[in-house]
């Protein structure tokens, strides 16, 4: 059985950069997985987040990625083909996660990493919060990551559902954040 690392990166302070953050905790309130799966809120850790792709079989990154697209455009992009990609390294957590990945490629040791990406429109504004173009396509970052997972673990969705709007409202209102799970 292979040992998964599902990695939410990014900054949620700045608007559409928060969306793979909201991805994997969305996942990890709405899904089961039969099988070795860790869920992990990565935000901009940046290099410590080196040590998933060396103890891990593989890392399904969910991101921000910059690419001369439309707003909304999503990627699912093997590490091997992200190498290549040098104009995906526009933002600094960008940067990291590729250099990571050339450090860990030198390596004996790495897992197969895919980065399923979405392209922001606002990664500017300090604002806790989706803009409605990347609401919109959220549900389809979802999808792909659940087509990557099921490549290697059973998935079984929870009974009690939680939106997109309650996991960033909980991101939003730490003072106020209770397990979300507990308030469905």
């Amino acid at each position: 059985m292979k040992s998964i690392a599902v990695v939410g990166a990014g900054t949620i302070i700045y608007q559409d950069e928060g969306v793979g953050v909201y991805a994997a905790k969305y996942l990890e309130e709405n899904y089961d997985f039969d099988g070795d799966v860790t869920i992990v809120d990565g935000g901009v850790l940046g290099f410590q987040l080196m040590k998933y792709y060396q103890e891990y079989d593989r890392v399904i990154i969910l991101d921000t990625i910059t690419m001369d697209d439309a707003v909304g455009s999503l990627y699912n992009i093997p590490s091997d083909e992200l190498l290549g990609l040098g104009s995906y390294k526009q933002t600094a957590h960008e940067v990291e996660i590729v250099e990571m990945l050339e450090i860990c490629s030198l390596l004996e040791k790495m897992a197969d990493v895919n980065i399923i990406g979405i392209v922001p429109k606002d990664i500017e504004s300090v604002n806790i919060d989706l803009t409605d173009e990347i609401k919109k396509q959220f549900p389809s970052m979802i999808e792909t990551a659940l087509n990557e997972l099921q490549k290697d673990v059973q998935i079984n969705k929870k009974e009690n559902y939680v939106s997109l709007e309650d996991v960033i409202s909980a991101y939003a209102n730490p003072r106020n954040r209770i397990e979300l799970s507990e308030a469905v």
